[in-house]
Formats: C-alpha cells, structure tokens, sequence
C-alpha cells in the first residue's frame, strides 16, 4: 500500500487556540506556530524510511540525532517488499531529484484508493512524461527520497513534530486540501467567474479541483473564481487577537494595470532549468496574509 497524510488540521487549531486562551506557560515559551502543509505526493515519497537513510558513498550523508529517534509509520517489512501495488516501492536518488507530480485529480485518486485497498496508485495516478519520469515510467509514483536527498525535510524532522498518521479527509489537488486544512471541509463555495470549467470544479457548492480565488487581481482572466462563506482557522484567530499569515506561493507583483489591477510575472527558472511562473493564485478564502 502507498499511505497518503496530511498535517492535521484540528491539532493546528486546537494548539492555536489553547495559546490564545492565555495559558501562562506555553504564552511564555510559544511565540509562533508554524503548519507546513504537503501536498501532491504521498507522505512516504519523502518520509518512508525515516530516520535511516541509505547514506551511499558519494553523497551527503544523514545520521539520526543521538538521543532516540522515533520512526515513523513508513515503508518497511512487507509494505517494502511484498506491496500490494503493481510495482513495489524503490528509493529515488540525488541524480532523480527532479520528478513528474503524481496525478492529484479527485476522481483518480479515489479511484487508487481502490475502497481501502490502495492498491491502484499505479494504474491510476501515475504521470509519465519524457520530461520528468526518469526514463522510470509509470513505477515513478511508488519512489520515494531519504534524507540524503531531501536533507532539510528530514532536519526538520529532527527537531519539529510530524504528522505520520493523519489521513486527509478529501480528495483532490492544491485547493481542496488547503480549504480543507484551514476548515475542515470544501463546501460553501459560490462561483463568481466562470469561464466554462466551473461546473467541474464545484460541484453542488463543494469545492473538488483547482478553481482560483475571486478576490485575487492576479488571477489570469481564463480562469473561473469562487468566493468561501463559513468559518475558517483564520476567522478562529481573528477572534482571540492571534495574528497569522498563510504562504502559499503568490508573489508581490511586478507591476499594474492602469486601474490598479496587478500583474504578476515574474519567472524564474528550476534547478532542471525549466522556466515557470513564480506566481501561484491563492485558492478561494485563503488569503496571502491576514
């Protein structure tokens, strides 16, 4: 099986929360809280083997601190070697650090869940491409890294908590995994512009693909907006006095338009010098800073 988890969302706003109720104690000693969100790969792409990694001649090496660290619920034993995918998970080297995306559509992703079995990870969200599959084809969905590639993650690990066992609540890509984590769940939305793909994008008011934020001046003008009613995390904050901020992407443009309207284009180029974008529109109710 090939296990997907995401940052806990009540643990981000009950720990929120109870900093906010003026616990003397943790006032003192917390003075921020920060969730970094995963998205678009499964938590054992990066963290299978936590905290042994391979360490192979050549490479930066990585050791466990000295006192006890806990493993994780990860790749081991038969989950290793016996999977009950079609192929069977392998570790990605420094030199395959650049890899396609898993699918993230919403119906596939159920689809590989296979009604628990997940078994089906293969056959439905792998993605191949001459681009970005390491010449690995569809088995590139059941690679995973250790800390010899991705160094800091696990340093991160090191030293912060992590959630190995929550299980995300909602299928899909970047926006409804943010909605969400900061709401716990994606409806409420109301389609503001639509350009032709809305109706594919919500469905009976529930947010399931990556439709973009209506009050967000970057948003290109072939996209559809909605805008979120409810309650959210930030809402929660707002009404203790906590200031926070969400990171997701976006940034500041690089112009505007006579009527104020920004532009956003700036592009860099990655470390397999492919240009893109910097800017990523935000998903509805999300906002850059609050």
């Amino acid at each position: 099986m090939l296990r997907f988890r995401l940052m806990a969302p009540l643990a981000f706003m009950n720990a929120a929360l109870a900093f906010a109720q003026g616990n003397p104690d943790s006032r003192s000693r917390i003075k921020h809280l920060v969730v970094i969100f995963q998205e678009n790969v499964s938590f054992d792409h990066y963290f299978a083997t936590y905290p042994n990694a391979a360490n192979p001649e050549g490479e930066p090496s990585f050791s466990p601190r000295e006192e006890p660290t806990p493993s994780v619920n990860g790749l081991s034993g038969g989950m290793m070697t016996n999977n009950r995918n079609t192929e069977q998970p392998f570790r990605l080297t420094r030199a395959q650090a650049v890899t396609c995306s898993q699918s993230h559509d919403y119906t596939r992703e159920q689809r590989a869940f296979n009604s628990g079995l997940m078994d089906k990870f293969v056959e439905f969200t792998s993605v191949s491409t001459a681009t970005c599959d390491q010449g690995l084809g569809r088995k590139l969905v059941m690679g995973y890294y250790d800390g010899n590639t991705v160094t800091a993650m696990w340093n991160y690990a090191q030293h912060f908590a992590m959630s190995d066992n929550y299980f995300a609540s909602t299928f899909g890509p970047s926006t409804p995994g943010a909605l969400n984590l900061i709401a716990g769940q994606t409806h409420g939305a109301t389609i503001v512009r639509n350009t032709g793909n809305a109706s594919t994008q919500v469905v009976a008011g529930s947010v399931i693909a990556d439709v973009r934020a209506a009050f967000d001046d970057c948003v290109p003008a072939n996209q559809s907006t909605v805008s979120m009613s409810g309650k959210n995390v930030g809402d929660l904050l707002n009404e203790k006095g906590i200031t926070w901020g969400w990171f997701q992407g976006g940034f500041k443009p690089t112009s505007r338009m006579a009527d104020g309207t920004a532009v956003c284009g700036a592009t860099h180029s990655n470390i397999a010098g492919t240009s893109s974008s910097d800017y990523v529109p935000p998903s509805p109710a999300v906002p850059i800073l609050g």
